[in-house]
């Protein structure tokens, strides 16, 4: 005789242990949810109606917070105080002597006067068209980084008004633009009172250069595109300390802010900006399209 066989019974699967149609329904809102959170962080294809639209109106509500931000004199030069006694004693309180050496050479003076003026929307903007044009797949999150630092520059000029080194009481320094006469800056002479004159705390001049150096540094191909994105936020540098619109701390204010810019591009879209595709990858459709052409 032989060994008697075990019976083997296999499990079938309960009903219970099925997922019910409200599980199944949970899924997919929430697989559609994800989709819809990855579509949005997936780079899109700028288009240049809705890109000058865009810059246009952040420019205008940019312009208007800021200018409508309560201009708190004795608070500003309080702090302008509180900024210039910390630079002591951090012994980086050489702004004013900066300023009276280049002041003494006025050709140089009023040069950098008209480059504090212009440059600062000249070439930020000129670097966004190249973005535009030439990294498409890039544009979107490096703007981004700028318009996030822009946007946190603005709760720091609520926070804490400060008047730049040319208003101090008693500071010593020299309002270059009011000395030489310089056309078309508001930072003194007539058009004074269409900006906020305590608005240094952090300086947008920094952090919008040092935007357009990085940028330039890490995507241009020519050598002496790169160097010059080096130079450009050096330079800047030298410029708002001479004619004394703001002190170092102010351009640590905005490498600060940029700093939140990049992070907040990070986390949105998971990379640096210069580390995503230059080209955006055409659609499945228009592949298959022109695959079959």
């Amino acid at each position: 005789m032989g060994a008697p066989t075990a019976k083997v019974s296999v499990a079938r699967p309960s009903a219970a242990a099925a997922p019910s149609e409200e599980t199944r329904e949970a899924g997919r809102a929430a697989g559609g949810k994800h989709a819809f959170v990855a579509r949005m962080r997936r780079p899109r294809r700028p288009r240049i109606w809705f890109e000058i639209a865009l810059v246009a109106v952040s420019y205008w509500t940019y312009s208007m917070i800021r200018n409508a931000v309560p201009e708190q004199q004795a608070a500003a030069m309080h702090n302008a105080d509180w900024i210039w006694h910390v630079e002591h004693l951090l012994g980086i309180a050489v702004e004013r002597s900066v300023n009276h050496a280049v002041n003494g050479v006025t050709w140089l003076i009023v040069s950098m006067n008209y480059y504090y003026a212009t440059l600062h929307f000249v070439v930020t903007i000129g670097v966004l068209v190249w973005l535009f044009r030439r990294h498409p797949g890039r544009y979107g999150a490096t703007r981004t980084v700028i318009f996030a630092t822009t946007g946190v520059a603005l709760v720091g000029y609520y926070l804490f008004p400060l008047a730049p080194p040319r208003l101090m009481e008693g500071g010593g320094f020299v309002d270059t633009v009011r000395v030489h006469g310089t056309w078309g800056s508001m930072a003194s002479g007539n058009l004074a009172d269409m900006s906020n004159q305590y608005a240094a705390m952090p300086s947008m001049h920094i952090g919008w250069a040092v935007w357009c150096g990085i940028t330039l540094a890490v995507l241009a191909r020519p050598l002496w595109v790169r160097v010059l994105g080096v130079l450009y936020p050096v330079t800047t540098l030298v410029v708002i300390v001479a004619t004394a619109n703001h002190f170092w701390l102010d351009a640590v204010g905005g490498v600060l802010c940029l700093g939140f810019g990049y992070g907040l591009a990070y986390t949105w879209y998971g990379h640096l900006p210069h580390r995503l595709p230059r080209h955006l990858a055409l659609a499945p459709a228009t592949s298959s399209r022109q695959a079959t052409a």
